[in-house]
């Protein structure tokens, strides 16, 4: 398994961006697929997450509403729509990927992406 994060930036408060992550795996069978992030001093945190097959959504409590899961299965590519972007939103964001049911432990995920920057300008 493979996982290639991209997308990160510097953006201003109010703003967006888009995150992606190719997967590259031999199968998406039972795959669920999540994004965490963590900021510099704090423990890892489930940001959102999203059942390959079915493509069922879950989000953290800090971003509901503002940012948005979704997959591209031609692609194999997962996305991170990211709105209304806050000082807090700050951190390095990393794709996991699991097989199983949805989880928002970080210590449950065997598969990791690299990593992307988001850095959040007040």
């Amino acid at each position: 398994v493979q996982l290639q994060a991209s997308g990160g930036g510097l953006v201003q408060a109010g703003g967006s961006l888009r995150l992606s992550c190719a997967a590259s795996v031999r199968t998406f069978s039972s795959a669920y697929m999540a994004w965490f992030r963590q900021a510099p001093g704090k423990e890892r945190e489930f940001v959102s997450g999203v059942r390959w097959s079915g493509g069922t959504t879950y989000y953290g409590d800090s971003v509901k509403g503002r940012f948005t899961i979704s997959r591209d299965s031609a692609k194999n590519t997962v996305f991170l729509q990211m709105n209304s972007l806050k000082y807090e939103d700050t951190g390095v964001y990393y794709c996991a990927l699991r097989y199983g049911a949805s989880n928002n432990y970080a210590k449950y995920y065997a598969y990791w992406g690299q990593g992307t920057l988001v850095t959040v300008s007040s």
